[in-house]
């Protein structure tokens, strides 16, 4: 048994949220109580224990929409790319580069990721994965790297016809045999659904064959109304908006994501909720596209389930929380906006979707529920309680303040210093791996 304790304690359990001395008992990947930690400390004194010493405890952070093939475009420089629009930058970087990554690069890509979210307090990631230049067995790497790290994690490989027919049908077999790989492993620390890129580069043939092939009835992970450009193409050639569509081909669900939801109308967000499609938010990269901004407002207050998530702009989702609560602000001019619906994206959506997939409750320090949680190194200057331990986190926290990170029971992170792996020579083969995809653009 593991306790941790001696620290303000966040749980996200609307029966007991706050603990201004609090511990967390855990045993094997499960919670087994929280409560005062004086009382715990004394009822298990011989469990393991790590000591908060005054610092906040919370429930792992979850990131609903990732895209770890990206990892290696930091700072990189494509000769004679200088995107204008959301179109050049599909072409011009991400679909450049996902031609040109092997499996290594892949691997190597998700270790990356995966270690800056543990590293950010990031506990469950679900991603949406390209790789057209290595497509066969990409979502078992990625699984490989988050296996090898411990990170909850749900796949997608994502299903285009932008680079002809062979390769679409050998992304829609790598989405199949992906689910049934997980079906058969019964891992609690991995999921997969059928990963989509969006309505302009997908035919309905495109979609009858997923249908067909989709024996498990896996939710789907798409991108939707991104840029205009995909609504204005659905509009075009099919008549009717990509949400619409989106319904009629039977993509949409309440095991399904849609990522982005940004040109759409009230009659879209109708759909949505009748159809409990999950929408993710991923405001930081929405901006730096400059595709505009999801009216997160309206769809909440419609009853749309929103989540949040980065769109591999970031691995911290405190970044991306902060970002959702003033691009609403701005957007609409009214500073008393996005601050409630920031938080209820990340800290209560993304409980509630990741809670969905995984079979059991995560996000959430509580009885029975998977055990996941962060220290964080933050001890508060003002007075900090269950009514306002949310603007602490929004104005006092950042990922990069993490200090411990237990996933399903097992320490991944202790005092900033990954456990079980060597995570320079880790970070040596990343490099290695980066520096020749980089040879290869």
């Amino acid at each position: 048994m593991l306790l941790i304790g001696n620290g303000r304690l966040i749980t996200r359990d609307s029966k007991n949220p706050y603990y201004e001395n609090g511990a967390v008992l855990v045993e094997n990947e499960k919670i087994i109580e929280v409560g005062s930690y004086t009382e715990l400390q004394k009822k298990y004194a011989d469990a393991e224990f790590i000591d908060a010493k005054g610092k906040v405890i919370m429930p792992g952070l979850i990131n609903c929409h990732h895209h770890i093939y990206s990892a290696f475009a930091r700072g990189m420089s494509i000769k004679g790319n200088n995107p204008k629009n959301f179109m050049e930058i599909l072409e011009g970087t991400w679909w450049h580069l996902d031609q040109k990554l092997t499996l290594n690069h892949i691997y190597n890509s998700a270790l990356a990721t995966y270690m800056e979210c543990i590293q950010n307090g990031v506990t469950t990631v679900f991603d949406h994965h390209a790789s057209f230049g290595a497509i066969k067995g990409s979502l078992l790497c990625i699984s490989e790297a988050a296996e090898k790290l411990s990170v909850r994690t749900c796949l997608a490989y994502e299903i285009s016809d932008r680079d002809g027919l062979k390769k679409t049908e050998e992304a829609i077999a790598e989405n199949m045999e992906f689910v049934k790989y997980v079906n058969q492993k019964d891992d609690s620390r991995l999921n997969g659904m059928i990963g989509l890129h969006a309505s302009f580069t997908i035919s309905d043939d495109t979609f009858e064959k997923c249908k067909e092939n989709n024996i498990d009835q896996a939710g789907y992970h798409v991108h939707v109304a991104e840029d205009l450009f995909d609504e204005n193409h659905c509009q075009k050639t099919y008549g009717i908006s990509v949400v619409k569509r989106l319904m009629q081909q039977g993509v949409l669900g309440e095991n399904s994501i849609a990522a982005h939801c940004i040109h759409i109308n009230k009659e879209d967000m109708a759909i949505l909720k009748e159809t409990n499609t999950t929408v993710i938010h991923n405001p930081q990269s929405n901006m730096g596209n400059g595709v505009g901004c999801a009216d997160i407002i309206t769809m909440l207050q419609e009853g749309v389930m929103v989540g949040l998530g980065t769109d591999g702009y970031t691995s911290d989702m405190l970044e991306s929380l902060k970002t959702a609560n003033i691009l609403q602000k701005h957007k609409r001019g009214m500073p008393d906006l996005g601050f409630v619906e920031a938080g209820k994206m990340l800290f209560e959506n993304n409980s509630k979707i990741a809670s969905k997939f995984f079979k059991k409750p995560v996000g959430v320090l509580k009885e029975g529920a998977l055990a996941d949680l962060i220290i964080m190194n933050y001890i508060p200057y003002t007075p900090m309680n269950a009514d306002n331990m949310d603007g602490h986190i929004m104005f006092g926290m950042s990922g990069a303040m993490t200090d411990t990170t237990i996933v399903n029971g097992r320490i991944l992170m202790l005092n900033r210093k990954l456990l079980g792996i060597d995570e320079f020579k880790i970070k040596a083969q990343i490099m290695e791996s980066a520096s020749d995809l980089w040879s290869k653009l």
